[in-house]
């Protein structure tokens, strides 16, 4: 049976092809099939880009078609040939394709310093049943067969996204470590609109906040080259998923590892980001913060040892460039939890105009944790009003609150995903509520958005629930007048106890007649 998308809809191939690939699974955990399943999508990928390419330099000239820097100039790796894919679906039925696999891996990485140290190299190790690797390369090489090289890497972006996501939500609570899902992502992507600058992610996963935000840009018709994509990450092996998955794409970042994290060894140290996009591990309590205390990045006070996320948000606030913008996902506690420092750092945020907008987000969204998650907009310096070239509307002052936690439809019995337009009302609540381009004109809309003033949310004591804020949905009006309704509904309410009474009397008789009557 097929499954579907969040808008109700089939998907396409990725889903048949996800399953058919599954199948060859057997008993490996998704787990280890994941890196498995994903290194020959990614062999594929570069192995068509190269092939197309090389085709297209032999038309015109031979000599050429063996030059690296050819490849190079067009952001294309150089495959050598034992590495193409041509060349491993022909030995795909050996029983040393495992080795094949290893050595077009390591030859690709030889050849491709941006890839050293990334892609997979353990296909021939003698737990790795041969023949269905074989049958997973056969299966893999009808993708975008005979497409042109810019639908072929469309194509294969997507197999790859499809197949982080599905990999996730097998594995459950590990899956959350690498994979954000794409509706809470495009949420972000669409309320932030990073069309130009900088992009940052601190703990950037497998990379779906830049897919998404390059797809943003190429959707819109700007240029991929507008934006410069940074990154960080801690977790070695969740890198090298983020290095394959953006080189699919074929975007070109600057993404740093090291186990230490964002926290206690800051690779990018000196970066000022345009925006900055992030899913942080929530409430995480061992972040190392009492080695911590006197860092120059906790502009609103010293993160509690004993929880990361306020320490997450200075972080993110510290790395914004003068008029940058951040969208950070974080648990719902953070909107209002007191213990510790929190909720004094949270009150400087707020009197500093660092809180721009806050989303409260549905509960079953995450592979990794039901615990129900909420969007921070953070703004650095909302004084001038100039973003994107444009001058907006004035919000000094106030802030926006978003309720959007009966929004999302099940995709299967344990996770929402947000609808295109749920993730499109959200999005233009806050454009216009900033002026921006023909959002239209804001006006608050009772049981989903609030614009609040400084005074307001100083009377809820600086706690920025939005529950707390849009009030209750208003009742739909029927146009029948007050007086009239209630008359009628008390005649209701009074033939219902009436009948009440009548069947409660004939009940007795019946009891009576059997003899259990008084």
């Amino acid at each position: 049976m097929a499954q579907n998308d969040n808008n109700g809809g089939k998907l396409g191939f990725e889903a048949e092809l996800f399953k058919a690939a599954d199948k060859l699974r057997g008993n490996m955990e998704p787990s280890d099939y994941k890196h498995v399943a994903l290194g020959l999508i990614f062999l594929k990928y570069i192995s068509d880009a190269f092939e197309a390419r090389h085709a297209q330099l032999l038309a015109e000239d031979a000599a050429a078609a063996e030059d690296k820097d050819e490849y190079l100039a067009d952001n294309i790796f150089w495959v050598p040939r034992e590495a193409r894919w041509s060349y491993l679906q022909a030995s795909a039925k050996q029983s040393s394709i495992g080795l094949a696999v290893d050595d077009a891996m390591r030859a690709i990485e030889k050849d491709n310093n941006s890839l050293k140290g990334v892609l997979p190299k353990d296909y021939a190790r003698p737990a790795l049943n041969k023949v269905m690797l074989g049958e997973l390369i056969d299966l893999i090489s009808g993708i975008a067969l005979n497409e042109s090289n810019d639908k072929s890497k469309d194509v294969l972006g997507r197999v790859y996204e499809y197949f982080l996501s599905q990999f996730a939500g097998a594995e459950g609570k590990r899956g959350g470590e690498f994979y954000t899902p794409r509706s809470v992502v495009r949420t972000l992507v669409e309320m932030l609109e990073p069309y130009t600058g900088r992009v940052y992610d601190p703990c950037c996963g497998s990379g779906g906040m830049f897919v998404q935000s390059e797809k943003f840009v190429a959707e819109h018709g700007g240029r991929i080259g507008d934006i410069a994509i940074y990154g960080q990450e801690s977790n070695y092996t969740t890198w090298r998923l983020a290095k394959m998955n953006l080189a699919v794409r074929g975007i070109d970042s600057d993404i740093k590892w090291n186990n230490e994290g964002s926290f206690h060894k800051d690779e990018l140290r000196d970066l000022r980001a345009d925006f900055i996009l992030a899913n942080p591990p929530f409430n995480i309590s061992d972040w190392g913060g009492e080695r911590l205390r006197e860092d120059l990045r906790w502009t609103f006070g010293a993160p509690p040892v004993g929880n990361a996320n306020y320490a997450w948000l200075q972080h993110i606030f510290h790395h914004l460039g003068s008029h940058g913008f951040a969208g950070v996902v974080l648990a719902n506690g953070s909107m209002s939890s007191s213990q510790n420092s929190e909720g004094e750092i949270r009150k400087a945020m707020v009197e500093a105009g660092a809180v721009d907008c806050m989303v409260a987000l549905p509960g079953q969204l995450f592979y990794s944790t039901q615990i129900p998650a909420c969007l921070w907009i953070l703004a650095k310096d909302r004084s001038n009003g100039l973003v994107k070239n444009t001058r907006l509307r004035d919000r000094r002052g106030e802030a926006l609150f978003i309720d959007a936690r009966k929004m999302g439809v099940l995709v299967d019995r344990t996770r929402r995903e947000l609808t295109d337009e749920e993730i499109g009302r959200i999005a233009a609540a806050y454009h216009a509520w900033r002026g921006e381009g023909d959002a239209g004109d804001y006006a608050d809309i009772p049981g989903f958005c609030k614009s609040a003033t400084l005074e307001e949310i100083r009377k809820h004591g600086h706690v920025l629930t939005p529950g707390r804020y849009v009030g209750a949905e208003k009742a739909e009006d029927d146009g029948e007048p007050f007086t009239e309704k209630m008359a009628r509904l008390t005649a209701q309410l009074e033939a219902q106890f009436a009948e009440g009474a009548e069947l409660e009397a004939r009940i007795k008789a019946n009891l009576e007649g059997l003899g259990y009557g008084r």
